[in-house]
């Protein structure tokens, strides 16, 4: 990290193939920490560091040699204080080599831009040649039909949330800005020591920042770094993808015709609205995050609409007003006098300025709530923007009519004065519970407060949707749907809440199947489900859509990995199949998880992969804690994400597609069916041995990651860790991930694919069946991710050799069979850039988790007092800096 290794860096640097411009910024941020670490610890804390790095690199390299038992000598002879300050230097380190990481991303996909071709990219990760392929397969009105028809709809939730405080990913993002600077500007000189000099006062702040929070960040903490990205990125970004695709589309009349594209990304949000699980989410705080999330998109929209009127400076006489235009500055004019004559004083001979600007005062008295001036529905606002459209557009003034004004419009349809929908959740027993308690008390009765609590959360949602309108809030998602009594109940207490169906608020049940037998009970469910005369009235008013949630996370937890991706893609293939027979539009919500073990992974590839029918251009899915920022934290890399799932989806439906994942899942059927069954056993034969949930927690920190105050939701829904069964599944996976071992991403396969046996088959498979190929590449993700050596060592905290010893040969074995298949020398061997990172990070990991090792170690001796309140800060130290230097939090 300082000067006195950097030849060291640049050699293991070239090693990996790293990009020029790449390894001067790691070379250039490493040296500048060196430099704060020695101002602020002197030599000797410096040289602790950069010990403890040489050791893990050698150790890395050379595996068979001695050097990663020298390293834990190393750590062992560091005092506490020390041991903590060498924790949080990697951890600083990984945040400046993820920056880094993350400005070369941006790097790269600008100089991609500025020399596109579309011959260069693939169809799955570009819009236009998406469009392209389909034209080709469908014809142009069809495609453009399903362009119309097109729903991207990521959903963003607080867990497994951000490990990293949000005052560190204020550093991080100027930091970045400051990298940015010295890149795009050339600077030398004066101008270049003074970014040198802010460089290291930032990198000194992040330094004397502490990384772990005091506290537990609030439901209404959560909301507010969530809706930052909106702030920082979404409200421009997501027009601006509309806007490249639209452009293309159009081509040389790109800004002279009416748009082709219409908004296609439509955001939802679990935080503040999920109160499974999380008793921290009330009725009251769902009141709240919606009013925060709509404070912020109406402020954004008077903000912009004010942008576009004073730009919209064309004058009368050459762009003379519409008849519509004139009777909407009427209609203005009776609602106010006073803001009227202010627009037309500011605005001589300019009526389409003047109108703007009072468009920007009745948003700005929406926000306010003052009546008088007040929109009561983005609707009416689209209608006015129309009016002022239309009018430039007779006037001859298309340009000024499909430009900024445009963009504008693109806002209002996707966020409305909402931002994002607040979606409600809550466990299935919660409202059994309340129908059994008032049904013994009646409903004016002595109620347990839950049952309050679960009146009172259909009496918020209907307050909201009364404020701001149905799309504000009206899915409900009911979490372990397994009989269809679970989604009546949604209806009946939404009419208990308003004592009668005419009073209710507009309410959507969701179903949400998440353990295996779920899955296979799914059309069963749904089947009943239709008979209900609540959905049945619903169908007939939303034109037929239903909507079904499938969970990874959980499923993987019941039955591993291989056999929770199968179940789960069978069960999409029926439920698919279900809708289509019923004339249902069917939209799939898929919680996954930014962790491998969670359903995690390329989500563009996944969307590919899935079965035919199922996705029929319309694409939802969780964005989940840290997974938000790294997607949608910079515009640029947010635009990419977009664009290639939304292409994913385009071409999810196209025939070629739909026609090879039904042959390769008819012809594989088998193949199937024996890793099913065969990791499914290998899977229980360990989750289900005696004592296996005690051991879990001895030898990863299972208990300590509830400590770490990252999130607001508990970590188990109330049992103890005598069962697994009430385990959530985002400290099961990052518990695994933590000890190096990710268990949960790949347990079972390597059995099943050995006990198969046909390689050439298997090969065959990988190379034609995309849902195979998927599940290999992240089990090669979850693998590169692994560490045997560091595994070893948290294995050996526990006191049954026979489960360590059986995670360790599954490991190995897996390894062993998948590279067979995927023909790789090293797993990521055939994602050079992928790889290339987690090869670069995985020494500088080994030495927080060897740091955390020693920590355990202490704790599980039974450590007391002072002695046991260090090793638990160092732990929560070590958590944070190996989720930072593996990017999976959970």
């Amino acid at each position: 990290m300082g000067s006195a290794t950097s030849d060291a860096t640049d050699r293991g640097l070239a090693r990996h193939d790293v990009p020029a411009p790449l390894r001067d910024d790691v070379r250039l941020l490493g040296s500048l920490l060196g430099t704060v670490l020695e101002e602020t610890g002197g030599q000797e804390l410096l040289g602790d560091v950069e010990r403890l790095r040489e050791l893990v690199i050698r150790a890395y390299d050379d595996p068979a040699g001695d050097a990663l038992g020298e390293a834990a000598v190393h750590v062992e002879s560091l005092t506490m204080g020390r041991a903590e300050q060498v924790a949080r230097a990697f951890t600083c380190y990984f945040h400046l080599a993820n920056l880094a990481e993350e400005y070369h991303r941006v790097r790269v996909l600008r100089e991609r831009e500025a020399d596109f071709a579309t011959r260069d990219v693939s169809p799955d990760d570009s819009l236009p040649e998406a469009f392209g392929q389909l034209v080709e397969e469908v014809g142009r009105p069809e495609a453009l039909r399903r362009l119309r028809g097109l729903e991207f709809r990521p959903v963003l939730t607080a867990h497994p949330t951000e490990a990293r405080r949000r005052a560190v990913s204020g550093a991080v993002r100027r930091i970045a800005t400051l990298l940015d600077e010295r890149d795009s500007q050339g600077l030398g000189g004066t101008s270049l020591a003074e970014n040198d000099r802010r460089l290291l006062a930032e990198i000194d702040t992040m330094w004397r920042t502490a990384p772990i929070r005091e506290h537990k960040p609030s439901v209404l903490d959560e909301v507010r770094t969530a809706l930052g990205v909106f702030d920082a990125t979404m409200f421009d970004t997501f027009p601006a993808v509309y806007r490249r695709l639209d452009d293309w589309l159009l081509g040389d009349e790109a800004g002279r015709e009416e748009p082709l594209v219409r908004p296609f990304v439509s955001l939802g949000t679990w935080i503040g609205g999920d109160r499974d699980g999380n008793p921290n989410v009330t009725a009251e705080i769902s009141r709240q995050a919606a009013a925060v999330a709509a404070d912020r998109a109406l402020a954004a929209l008077e903000q912009q609409s004010r942008l576009v009127g004073r730009k919209l400076t064309v004058d009368q006489e050459g762009t003379p007003p519409s008849d519509g235009l004139r009777a909407l500055w009427e209609r203005q004019r009776r609602l106010s006098e006073e803001i009227t004559a202010a627009a037309s004083a500011a605005s001589p001979h300019e009526p389409h300025r003047a109108v703007m600007l009072v468009v920007a005062d009745r948003v700005a008295a929406t926000r306010a709530r003052d009546a008088d001036l007040a929109y009561a529905t983005p609707e009416q606002l689209e209608a006015d923007l129309r009016v002022v459209q239309d009018s430039l557009v007779t006037a001859g003034a298309p340009r000024a009519a499909y430009g900024d004004l445009q963009q504008l419009v693109w806002q209002v349809e996707t966020f409305g004065f909402h931002l994002a929908e607040l979606e409600m959740r809550q466990h299935s027993q919660v409202h059994a519970a309340a129908l059994a308690d008032i049904d013994e008390h009646g409903l004016h009765g002595e109620l347990a407060d839950r049952t309050r609590e679960v009146l009172d959360t259909f009496r918020a949602l209907g307050a909201i949707q009364e404020r701001y309108g149905p799309r504000a809030a009206r899915r409900y998602i009911v979490s372990f749907t397994q009989e269809p009594a679970h989604l009546a109940a949604v209806y009946q207490l939404a009419e208990l809440a308003f004592e009668g169906a005419d009073e209710a608020p507009v309410v959507d049940a969701i179903p949400l199947f998440e353990t295996f037998a779920d899955l296979r009970n799914s059309v069963d469910i749904l089947e009943a489900m239709l008979e209900l005369p609540q959905v049945q009235r619903r169908l007939a008013e939303n034109g037929r859509r239903v909507e079904v949630m499938l969970g990874y996370s959980d499923s993987s937890k019941d039955v591993g990995p291989v056999a929770a991706t199968l179940a789960l893609h069978d069960a999409q293939s029926r439920i698919a199949q279900w809708a289509q027979r019923h004339d249902l539009t069917l939209t799939l919500f898929h919680g996954r998880g930014g962790a491998l073990g969670r359903g995690g992974g390329p989500a563009n590839r996944a969307v590919l992969a899935q079965p035919p029918g199922s996705v029929d251009g319309r694409f939802k899915l969780t964005e989940q804690g840290e997974v938000i920022l790294a997607r949608y934290g910079d515009p640029t890399i947010a635009s990419r994400h977009i664009e290639q799932v939304a292409a994913a989806t385009l071409l999810a439906s196209a025939p070629s597609t739909e026609r090879r994942n039904s042959e390769a899942t008819e012809r594989y059927r088998d193949l199937a069916s024996s890793l099913d069954a065969s990791s499914r056993r290998r899977f229980h034969e360990l989750v289900r041995a005696d004592g296996f949930p005690q051991w879990f927690a001895q030898v990863t920190p299972l208990e300590e990651v509830g400590l770490l105050p990252i999130g607001s939701r508990p970590a188990r829904r109330g049992l103890s860790v005598e069962s697994l069964e009430d385990l959530r599944a985002i400290p099961w996976v990052f518990s695994w991930s933590q000890a190096r071992i990710n268990l949960a991403g790949w347990y079972g396969l390597g059995t099943a694919l050995k006990e198969f046996g046909d390689l050439e088959l298997l090969q065959a498979a990988h190379r034609e069946w995309p849902l195979f190929a998927t599940l290999l590449d992240n089990v090669e993700m979850s693998l590169a991710k692994s560490d045997e050596r560091i595994a070893e060592q948290y294995l050996a905290l526990g006191d049954r050799d026979d489960l360590a010893q059986a995670v360790l040969d599954e490991m190995r074995l897996t390894r062993e069979q998948v590279l067979a298949v995927t023909g790789n020398a090293w797993p990521l061997a055939g994602r050079r850039v992928l790889g290339r990172a987690v090869q670069l990070r995985s020494p500088y990991v080994d030495a927080l988790s060897l740091l955390q090792v020693r920590a355990l170690r202490g704790l599980r001796a039974g450590a007391e007092g002072p002695v046991k309140d260090e090793l638990q800060h160092l732990l929560l130290l070590t958590v944070n800096g190996v989720a930072a230097g593996l990017q999976n939090t959970g």
